[in-house]
């Protein structure tokens, strides 16, 4: 969901549970409110926690004398070799 939409459903929950005053009866706003920014905080934290948890390159101190140089690592799935040919034309009249 992203973190836009967590604090989306927040801001609505709080909107529900605390700003409406309105009696629909068959319907308790106030509880819609709060699982609305419950199911936020939640989505906020399993964002977070899936953000937190990627990759992160860890480069050792050099010893004396050693340089680091860091490369991305590109993962190779097949031995394929892929050639584009593109063609150019100039545009000139059409007939």
């Amino acid at each position: 969901m992203g973190f836009g939409g967590s604090i989306f459903l927040i801001a609505l929950g709080a909107i529900f549970a605390f700003a409406v005053e309105a009696d629909l009866g068959w319907l308790n706003l106030a509880v819609v409110g709060w699982v609305l920014m419950l199911a936020g905080v939640a989505a906020l934290l399993i964002t977070l926690h899936f953000w937190n948890s990627r990759r992160r390159t860890v480069v050792a101190a050099p010893a004396r004398g050693q340089r680091v140089v860091a490369e991305q690592v590109v993962p190779v799935q097949d031995d394929r070799v892929v050639e584009e040919y593109r063609e150019v034309r100039r545009p000139g009249r059409t007939v």
